[in-house]
């Protein structure tokens, strides 16, 4: 095995591949694996195909895509082909799933592929994908099965976090990043993860002892009461899938998180990163909730694919996800914005419009959807992190009777 795949480093890339299936997955034996990668990830896919087989895996199907087929679809693609999908892959995928196949994405796509492309085809297609993957992302947004999410640094995405340094030396910065953040540039990942995942669970466990009824978000641009769904659990770090698989579902990870109630979310909040959605970057994000709903929204960059988002369905302009990040998380402490929701949302305290997690509810996995819904779940087509945090963001748990106790000062916890 060669030292260096054009400047990133062997060792690390392949222990990244480890903790992918071993923390990340917990691959079982016999056990499927479905995973997507973009071209560029090939040298993580491969590795990952090793630690995988070497885990006693029974199948690993890897489906590659390629930044230059997705605009020549964009460049030449027939006009009604944008509200389509191959909805027969889909329905495969969710075959896979219901059959316990694990799932493994790795991005590293360009974030900014589809800036220069018509908005109302990305919105469209984006749209079309997401009806077609609803089967499949049900049983992800319900924890059916362990999953997770790495990243590879592709050299377009390297290149937009470093724009001033040469293609290899910017895809050497982000491996390194990447690595640091993965905790894989440690001596022993595996004990590492270990170690952060008991500091998460502390955290959720303080915050599920308070049975707090809203949290109150108050920074510059920002003064949000978001109600908490009733009986709301908070979770972070490994948690444990239906299928009764103890998983990592994001590499890296410094969130705990909870499901919002989706008609108790009042004010306004003002975003304090841009987000990097399906190849458009929207920043400076503003919107004002009222009873749940957002009821304006306005952002410098990207408006228009924001608000195509949020008329994509009814539960599109309603929380799904708020979770908490200490501004002093490794990610933020970089300093590096990564245009990727997978590091960034861990840099940050975030809200997700969309789709709520059921395994966010005390016994969730025993509660129907109507269950979920009555006690505030949200439902949609969309699950879309964004970033509200910063050093200059308070948090106060409102109790119940309305009494008051500081969660987070300045970005840190209280």
């Amino acid at each position: 095995m060669n030292k260096h795949v054009s400047g990133i480093d062997a060792a690390k890339l392949d222990r990244l591949a480890e903790v992918a299936i071993r923390i990340g997955l917990n691959l079982q034996p016999g056990q499927d694996l479905f995973l997507t990668a973009p071209v560029a990830a090939l040298p993580l896919v491969r590795r990952i195909a090793e630690h995988a087989y070497k885990a006693g895996a029974g199948l690993v199907t890897p489906i590659l895509s390629d930044e230059a087929v997705t605009l020549a679809r964009y460049r030449f693609g027939q006009d009604d082909s944008f509200d389509r999908a191959p909805s027969w892959l889909y329905e495969g995928v969710g075959k896979a799933f219901a059959a316990n196949t694990a799932r493994l994405a790795i991005v590293g796509d360009n974030p900014m592929l589809l800036a220069e492309q018509d908005p109302a085809k990305v919105a469209r297609a984006n749209k079309a994908n997401s009806i077609a993957y609803q089967p499949a992302l049900e049983k992800i947004a319900n924890f059916d099965i362990n999953w997770n999410i790495v990243s590879y640094p592709g050299a377009a995405w390297a290149q937009q976090v470093f724009p001033d340094d040469a293609e290899e030396v910017a895809v050497a910065r982000l491996a390194e990043a990447i690595f640091a953040a993965s905790r894989v540039d440690r001596d022993d990942p595996i004990a590492a993860w270990a170690q952060h995942n008991a500091a998460l669970a502390q955290r959720t466990k303080w915050l599920n002892g308070q049975r707090f009824s809203a949290l109150h978000f108050t920074g510059p641009g920002t003064d949000l009461t978001i109600g908490l769904a009733d009986g709301h659990d908070w979770q972070g770090g490994a948690s444990t899938a239906k299928n009764g698989i103890t998983c990592n579902a994001n590499i890296p990870t410094e969130e705990v998180f909870t499901t919002p109630h989706a008609r108790r979310v009042d004010g306004h909040v003002s975003s304090t990163k841009p987000l990097s959605y399906q190849g458009t970057l929207i920043d400076n994000i503003q919107v004002r909730f009222e009873a749940g709903a957002i009821v304006e929204a306005k952002a410098s960059r990207g408006e228009e694919v924001l608000n195509k988002v949020l008329d994509t369905d009814e539960g599109s302009r309603r929380l799904g996800e708020v979770a908490l990040v200490p501004h002093s998380s490794p990610i933020s402490q970089s300093g590096i914005l990564f245009y990727n929701t997978l590091f960034d949302e861990n840099a940050s305290c975030h809200i997700a419009l969309g789709q709520c997690y059921s395994k966010c509810f005390i016994d969730g996995t025993k509660l129907t959807p109507e269950q979920i819904a009555a006690q505030g779940g949200n439902r949609s087509l969309i699950h879309i992190d964004w970033m509200i945090g910063s050093g200059e963001v308070d948090i106060d748990g409102v109790e119940p009777d309305g009494s008051r106790v500081a969660v987070f000062r300045k970005g840190e916890w209280a």
